[in-house]
């Protein structure tokens, strides 16, 4: 007979696991969460988050009117050669900053009773003799269920031999990503992408007088660079509107947020019976930052389900399978439609083309906005 320490173990304390984390605990469950960092820190993120998971924010404790956060409504795309379309985005945003973000769910899932391991390296975690086990360090838990919401390139990926670890370079992965807070004079109410030869910037307003500028590109404009200044110097001024921002916003870090060897293919959503979550199941999108709202959609899923299965109301099996079908269910559609998006994205002439297309097509544009944003869940 398996003894266990925890119902529920989480690998991953982003805004997947977090929210997860804190439903979970409401419903009763004893749930252990584990992250490699220690909270409060910057992520590489975009930093809008579509109004889809608004309510569900609140409802993991998150007060959001009280944080008097920027709302955005409005979508502004430049190409390299100087092409700007603007639009309205009918459900529209806000900004906050991961930094901010992650720290309130934090708290809040101390305060719900998640045990919460920070600054904790998961350095294995698999299925064995009907339980799940989660090795970090000296610590070593047996839980009943398990879930994957560990970002987008981790240690257990390379483990795993996942698939898309091993692929070779192509358009949708093997890029960088880089991450500024600065202090600007722009519009509160409009995000902003800002192709260059090889990626895209994004611009959007946090919180207090914040924005965060936040761009991918292919890790060879890096290498041919030399380095990330030179790189921008070099290729993200060449976007007139990138350099005017550049040049005229103070830079509130040091130096920038990065990551690298981030990939947009699609990836498992499933791995040795672990159900994934969030970016680890392939959950970025490259049209207005919508992977936080669907990262947390994901872990809304997971955990109905896996309220079903601590009731022994489904078999492991079963909650796997309607998982995997509930996922592609909400989100094959968007996935399909943002890699569409992100594959033309950073081509000179195409996204000059595709921009220059949608200032005529209005209603084409609103298509696409739409079919990024999913519905309030």
């Amino acid at each position: 007979m398996n003894v266990y320490d925890y119902d529920i173990g989480i690998v991953g304390g982003g805004l997947a696991g977090l929210t997860a984390a804190i439903q979970l605990r409401k419903k009763g469950y004893t749930v252990s969460l584990w992250e490699k960092n220690k909270y409060p820190f910057h992520r590489v993120c975009g930093e809008y988050i579509s109004k889809e998971s608004w309510d569900y924010l609140q409802r993991c404790g998150i007060d959001l009117p009280a944080l008097q956060l920027p709302e955005i409504n409005k979508l502004e795309l430049s190409s390299h050669g100087g092409s700007v379309l603007k639009a309205k985005l009918d459900l529209g945003g806000f900004g906050i900053s991961r930094y901010w973000l992650d720290y309130l769910l934090y708290e809040e899932a101390k305060r719900q009773g998640v045990a919460v391991f920070e600054g904790a390296k998961v350095e294995q975690l698999f299925y064995r003799n009907g339980s799940f086990e989660i090795l970090a360090g000296s610590n070593s838990v047996k839980v009943k269920l398990a879930l994957g919401s560990f970002g987008k390139r981790s240690n257990i990926d390379v483990k795993w031999q996942r698939k898309f670890v091993a692929q070779k370079p192509d358009s949708l992965n093997n890029y960088i990503g880089v991450k500024y807070h600065i202090k600007t004079d722009l519009p509160n109410d409009t995000i902003a992408l800002h192709n260059f030869k090889g990626g895209y910037c994004g611009v959007s307003k946090v919180e207090a007088d914040l924005y965060c500028l936040c761009y991918l590109t292919t890790a060879s404009n890096l290498q041919a660079a030399g380095g990330i200044r030179e790189m921008e110097e070099r290729v993200l001024f060449r976007n007139s509107y990138l350099r005017k921002i550049f040049e005229q916003s103070k830079f509130i870090f040091t130096a920038p947020v990065t990551i690298s060897q981030v990939s947009f293919n699609r990836k498992e959503l499933i791995y040795d019976q672990v159900p994934l979550a969030g970016d680890a199941c392939g959950m970025i999108t490259p049209l207005c930052g919508n992977g936080m709202s669907m990262a947390m959609h994901s872990g809304k899923i997971f955990t109905n389900l896996a309220d079903d299965f601590l009731q022994q109301r489904i078999s492991l099996e079963g909650m796997l399978g309607r998982y995997a079908k509930a996922w592609d269910l909400q989100f094959s559609g968007r996935l399909q439609i943002g890699r569409m998006v992100q594959a033309n994205f950073g081509k000179e002439w195409q996204t000059h083309l595709f921009i220059s297309a949608l200032k005529y097509l209005p209603g084409l544009t609103n298509r696409i906005i739409k079919a990024t944003h999913g519905q309030p869940f």
